[in-house]
């Protein structure tokens, strides 16, 4: 039986509190997505010592790093919080910001994907809106407040690893994020922009490196069965040759 590559995913973290202990779950559209583009799933709880985290990652293939329903502390980018802004729990973001630094210091493959994108540009040096209908000149709708199938168009820049995924031809992702890349970092090109500018998707300019991050959700029930070739993509980067196309409920047509 050929070995398939292992991938690690984080996963989210609720602190304690008066009616119920300290819980860490994981989104299962991540893991279903990595098994069915060929990969075993490495669940990774937010270790609180850097040795473990550093042996955790040396068994690793590569790392999908999550997103997450709330946001990076704004105080911590040097921003005045805004109303919308829910900062996610501190041991969450401290997690993340360590896997991804020191992914990238491994030069581990990695897709970021929602806040994880952003995670990454910000530990790499880039900078990001707090809230990009306020600070985006018309501003596209990228997220809705009620309706979780928000979706809207991606013009892909030619000749990119995105391109090469998805191909020509109008694509359509779902959004659902008011944060958003503001300076991207001078390791990453940008290789996706939603039609008000808003950068959705990077890549490494390091041609040894595979670093790609998207701000849709590729692993979530309203993603396109399109969505499903970043996985791929990914996987054939971390070491596999065997990639199985499943078509999860729910994914529509780009």
């Amino acid at each position: 039986m050929q070995k398939k590559p292992v991938i690690g995913v984080n996963g989210d973290f609720r602190p304690g509190r008066k009616d119920a202990v300290s819980l860490s779950w994981f989104n299962a559209g991540y893991f279903d997505s990595i098994t069915a583009a060929g990969g075993l799933p490495f669940m990774m709880p937010p270790y609180a010592s850097d040795d473990d985290l550093k042996q955790a990652l040396r068994q690793l293939d590569g790392l999908v790093l999550a997103g997450c329903s709330m946001d990076l502390d704004p105080a911590r980018l040097g921003l005045e919080p805004h109303p919308h802004t829910r900062p996610m729990p501190q041991r969450r973001e401290d997690f993340d910001r360590r896997l991804a630094k020191m992914a990238v210091e491994m030069r581990l493959p990695v897709l970021a994907i929602g806040s994880g994108m952003q995670t990454v540009n910000v530990v790499c040096g880039g900078s990001l809106y707090q809230h990009v209908s306020e600070e985006v000149v018309k501003a596209l709708h990228h997220r809705d407040p009620v309706e979780r199938h928000n979706r809207h168009i991606i013009n892909i820049v030619e000749g990119t690893r995105c391109w090469d995924i998805y191909g020509p031809g109008e694509i359509r992702v779902n959004s659902d994020h008011h944060m958003g890349i503001n300076q991207l970092s001078s390791m990453f090109r940008a290789s996706a922009h939603a039609p008000d500018g808003v950068i959705e998707c990077y890549e490494s300019v390091e041609e040894d490196w595979y670093c790609v991050g998207v701000q849709w959700h590729p692993e979530d029930d309203t993603a396109s069965a399109l969505d499903m070739q970043i996985f791929q993509d990914f996987l054939q980067a971390c070491g596999s040759s065997t990639p199985q196309i499943i078509q999860f409920p729910g994914r529509a047509a780009a």
